[in-house]
């Protein structure tokens, strides 16, 4: 069966087959297909998620997933492991708790429209451990994952003024990051990932970000919430389920309740098989917002190449501004995704605790009143503020807001640096040397020394191994 699209152009009702188009794309992509740097780029952001994980193994964001997810499965036992503790869950109930901590330190990626790396990496990965799929399937999955994912949320997003009036809903077209690997790597048919598509869309949240406004940490819950729909999705329809098809296809389904009138659906199927957005996505190089990045990035470079401390620094001032990421605490945070949304404080944790990690939000950090005494002194320059959205637009075409930073020393001294696309940005992207230096930095509360190294190698040539499940001990303590 196939629907019609209203098309706004033309005034007429025209037949679309998008659905089915992304569907085929996935059940037939393989990875001999794949270009190399399209297979290495899968492999860093499989690496950089495992990291990030790892790194939020011990936060309190993670304990809460994981003793939830411990209640639901009855306690320990299961066919898939839960990174950093190896404690054995169903797939289901692990994609809960891997899930959440992917996300918990704002630490994955960030593509155009969200964070597919917490619903693609682990799902993928607890897909291929659960049905003992091989390395080079698991990277398929990845990819397949992330062009998928990407074309449905450029579609679906609202632009323009509605994106101010209808919200970014981030983790409502996450859903289909965690639906897509598990449906490639359990083998599904077009027609079968069609259905799944389908079911995604009819449990997809409303596209608001109700987070930017209260900035609660369930925000980084509902990746986990998100990947553990993705297996309950998979697993109906591997079960049977009929008349779901087609979903993006219909005008009162999906498109037509999340599009705005200035939403683009050509994004479906826009060079679909021969532009990899995968390869257009930006890997954060510190535990903080997007929009924060490249302040925290400048600050870094400044004291590196100078010298100076923060007990030296007079003021910070930050130049364009971004809108919402300039807001403190007088008393400090209580609230993880409040404090990584935040300029001053991130910039100052830094500053006092330059080896990034889990310490910069635990409760001690975000009430020091040494750290909100230097956060205090980082301050909006002149120029207009920035919006996200302005930033978006300007990260689909390749390229990022420009950032001043200007430090003032306390004995007059001042230095200042700028830059547009920080390291980690598509076009600035981290060698692999990098992101090794950087597992090591994240993986550190879980694993040291020659495990450490043996997991890094292993994750860096994962393509050579022909069953998931005999390394997933690897990542556990």
């Amino acid at each position: 069966m196939r629907y019609n699209r209203f098309c706004k152009d033309t005034q007429f009702l025209t037949p679309t087959t998008d659905t089915q188009a992304l569907s085929e794309y996935a059940a037939g992509l393989r990875y001999e297909d794949l270009p190399a740097a399209v297979a290495e780029r899968a492999k860093m952001i499989l690496l950089q998620t495992v990291g990030v994980s790892l790194a939020a193994n011990d936060i309190p964001i993670t304990g809460k997933a994981r003793r939830m997810a411990l209640e639901a499965n009855g306690g320990s036992g299961g066919t898939t492991t839960l990174w950093g503790t190896g404690e054995r869950l169903s797939a289901v109930n692990a994609a809960l708790v891997l899930g959440t901590q992917s996300d918990a330190l704002d630490w994955e990626d960030c593509s155009w429209t969200g964070h597919p790396a917490a619903g693609v990496i682990p799902c993928a990965w607890l897909a291929a451990e659960e049905r003992h799929k091989s390395g080079r399937e698991l990277i398929t999955a990845i990819v397949a994952g992330y062009e998928v994912y990407q074309r449905i949320a450029m579609a679906v997003q609202p632009t323009g003024e509605q994106w101010r009036t209808k919200g970014w809903g981030l983790t409502s077209w996450q859903i289909f990051g965690a639906i897509l690997p598990i449906a490639k790597l359990y083998g599904f048919d077009a027609r079968r990932i069609n259905q799944a598509i389908g079911m995604g869309c009819e449990c997809s949240t409303l596209p608001t970000s109700y987070h930017a406004v209260t900035m609660s940490d369930f925000y980084h819950y509902e990746h986990g919430y998100r990947a553990r729909d993705g297996f309950l999705i998979a697993k109906a329809v591997e079960k049977g389920i009929h008349n779901n098809r087609d979903a993006l296809d219909e005008p009162r389904c999906y498109t037509g309740a999340m599009c705005g009138e200035d939403a683009d659906p050509s994004w479906f199927t826009r060079e679909l098989g021969s532009r990899y957005l995968i390869m257009e996505t930006l890997l954060k190089h510190w535990p903080a917002n997007m929009w924060v990045q490249s302040a925290v990035e400048i600050v870094h470079q400044l004291v590196s190449a100078h010298g100076f401390g923060p007990e030296d620094i007079e003021t910070i001032t930050v130049n364009p501004p971004v809108r919402n990421r300039m807001s403190l605490a007088a008393e400090g945070f209580d609230s993880i995704t409040h404090a990584q949304f935040s300029i001053p404080y991130v910039v100052a944790a830094m500053l006092y605790h330059p080896v990034p990690g889990a310490h910069w939000y635990d409760s001690q950090t975000m009430r020091d009143p040494k750290v909100i005494a230097l956060a205090q002194r980082v301050k909006a320059g002149t120029a207009p503020e920035d919006s996200p959205l302005k930033g978006f637009k300007q990260f689909q075409e390749g390229g990022y807001p420009m950032r001043a930073i200007t430090i003032c020393l306390k004995d007059g001294t001042q230095y200042t640096g700028s830059m547009d696309c920080h390291l980690g940005h598509p076009a600035n992207m981290m060698s692999q040397e990098e992101f090794r230096a950087r597992f090591r930095l994240q993986a550190a509360p879980v694993l040291q020394g020659e495990r450490l190294e043996q997991a890094l190698d292993t994750l860096c040539a994962i393509e050579a191994v022909p069953d998931i499940a005999s390394v997933s001990a690897l990542l556990c303590r």
